[in-house]
């Protein structure tokens, strides 16, 4: 029983499936941050062609 409690206590493979997934969500934090920037920057120039557009 002693034996089967250490062999648990050293295997890494749990870990390491939870940093991938800590590691995946980062990412995906990230990329939605830049695209909500994106997003703001061509909702702004497309607001501005159209402003340009009306004027002529």
């Amino acid at each position: 029983m002693v034996k089967r409690l250490l062999v648990a206590l050293r295997d890494t493979r749990g870990a390491t499936a939870i940093e991938y997934g800590l590691i995946a969500a980062l990412i995906a934090v990230a990329a939605i941050a830049a695209m909500q920037g994106l997003g703001n920057q061509v909702k702004k120039t497309f607001s501005n062609v159209s402003s340009n557009m009306k004027a002529s």
